[in-house]
């Protein structure tokens, strides 16, 4: 249902499939959708003009790319000389980038008062996901307190929501709902180490769970796979 008066949200806006469907759900709620993408080093950098092309083609009032350099902590296969696992393994992957969700919801709250928007969306999941512990409710609600405490908007008695509205979605449910609100997957990158091009690799976590999804969801997986 659309909103009564236009109110502005950051969306989070990587290029992939998620928070392109975060995208198109927020604008279909009414919301006026300024999106925000992070350059922070990662291997699999096609998917920052996948967010370019997605922002407009999906809508938003306004892009920004802020570049944070997360090569200098390293720890991660996406920030480090270290392999993409091809292969599932035990625990937390080694593709979990440390803070980064931190980083990104904290860049996108200052953006967010900046443009007096006091909604956030991100497309965090805690039922197909890799394991991340960044991408829990209990992360989400910590850091939402922190919002009020830490602005001079909640200080002055404004509150911040954050939208995780695929935080209980299967992937197959997630591409669904984002197909039917026009969502192009053709335009998203999802893959850790994609090519130039935005070929993906078809092997890594994440494009075994793209894949899945969409054999799950009995649509075709328009993906471009090297």
């Amino acid at each position: 249902m659309a909103k009564e008066s236009i109110e502005r949200a950051v969306v989070l806006l990587s290029g992939g499939l998620d928070s392109a469907t975060v995208l198109a759900m927020a604008r279909d709620q009414g919301f006026e959708c300024h999106t925000l993408s992070v350059d922070y080093g990662q291997r699999h950098r096609s998917e920052l003009e996948a967010s370019r092309r997605l922002s407009e083609s999906l809508g938003a009032r306004s892009h920004r790319v802020v570049s944070v350099d997360l090569r200098a902590i390293g720890g991660s296969a996406l920030t480090d000389d270290i392999d993409v696992p091809t292969e599932m393994g035990e625990g937390i992957p080694v593709t979990y980038v440390p803070a980064r969700n931190t980083l990104m919801l904290a860049l996108a709250l200052g953006h967010a008062e900046v443009q007096a928007a006091r909604h956030l969306f991100i497309g965090v999941n805690a039922v197909d996901y890799s394991g991340y512990p960044d991408c829990r409710p209990q992360f989400i609600a910590a850091f939402e307190d922190l919002c009020s405490l830490a602005t001079k908007a909640g200080d002055e008695g404004q509150r911040f929501e954050i939208h995780t509205p695929l935080i209980h979605l299967s992937k197959a449910e997630i591409i669904r709902q984002g197909t039917a609100l026009g969502v192009n997957y053709a335009d998203t990158i999802s893959c850790y180490q994609a090519d130039e091009q935005g070929r993906a690799c078809g092997v890594c976590d994440s494009c075994r769970l793209r894949k899945a999804g969409f054999e799950d969801a009995g649509i075709k997986d328009p993906t471009r796979y090297v």
